[in-house]
């Protein structure tokens, strides 16, 4: 029976590169999408093109709903053995007494809840403990979660210092049961992510301030994430690996 991978936000950047990697060596791959369909079905049928299995499936992590409804959707496909915890937001350039509160909950409601909702859902199906037969939970941090983001996003870098929290509390909680919990922590990526920012050509004005001088790429996580979830890394845990050019 085939493998299955879940790759929240999929659809497009660090998820997009994952999602097609993933097919590429066997998986199975639900790919998650909160609006973005056309998109998303580009994703799968580039995988289809190529050989691989993929289905889109539409939902906000932040819904408890929507959340089982993914994982609904990856039961039908095979057992779960990868879930990508890659949905996220960044909202415009702000300090933190601009914010409003609807902003903050938006943020952390799919930044945090999200990823927490998932991992919940993951474990349940990975777990010896509950009959499953084990497997690999990936979290996307960030370079901001060691660098605050000042007079940027606050609430951004808080959300992702979560994510490396999670990473290490529950790496450790499910380490007997056969799953491995780690993380990458990526830096100035060139992604579709820094146009929520609101600032014009974010990326590359960043660029001397990378030791490497120049962005990554999506791909270039994308290879990092593999590793983790390969027998390669199988002595690897409550791992946050830094994928930033030297920027952390």
């Amino acid at each position: 029976m085939t493998n299955v991978a879940i790759v929240t936000g999929g659809s497009r950047g660090i998820g997009r590169a994952t999602a097609l990697k993933l097919a590429k060596i066997g998986y199975a791959v639900v790919v998650n999408y909160a609006s973005n369909q056309s998109a998303a079905d580009e994703v799968v049928g580039s995988i289809a093109a190529h050989g691989g299995k993929a289905v889109a499936v539409q939902g906000n992590v932040a819904s408890e709903d929507d959340v089982r409804a993914i994982f609904a959707a990856a039961d039908k496909l095979g057992p779960l053995k990868v879930l990508i915890n890659n949905a996220g937001v960044m909202d415009r350039q702000n300090r933190l007494d601009e914010m409003s509160l609807e902003r903050l909950k938006r943020l952390f409601d799919i930044n945090i809840l999200g990823a927490f909702l998932c991992a919940r859902e993951a474990v349940r199906r990975m777990s010896l403990k509950h009959g499953g037969t084990g497997g690999v939970i990936i979290n996307q941090s960030s370079a901001a979660a060691v660098l605050g983001a000042p007079a940027l996003g606050v609430e951004y870098a808080a959300s992702k210092g979560a994510m490396d929290v999670l990473t290490i509390g529950l790496s450790r909680e499910v380490a007997a049961e056969g799953i491995r919990v780690n993380a990458v922590r990526p830096g100035i990526i060139d992604t579709e992510i820094h146009d929520s920012s609101g600032i014009k050509g974010r990326v590359q004005m960043m660029r001397d301030q990378i030791p490497m001088k120049r962005e990554g790429k999506a791909e270039e996580v994308a290879d990092v994430i593999l590793w983790l979830c390969s027998e390669q890394s199988s002595y690897v845990t409550g791992a946050i690996v830094p994928v930033a050019g030297g920027r952390c």
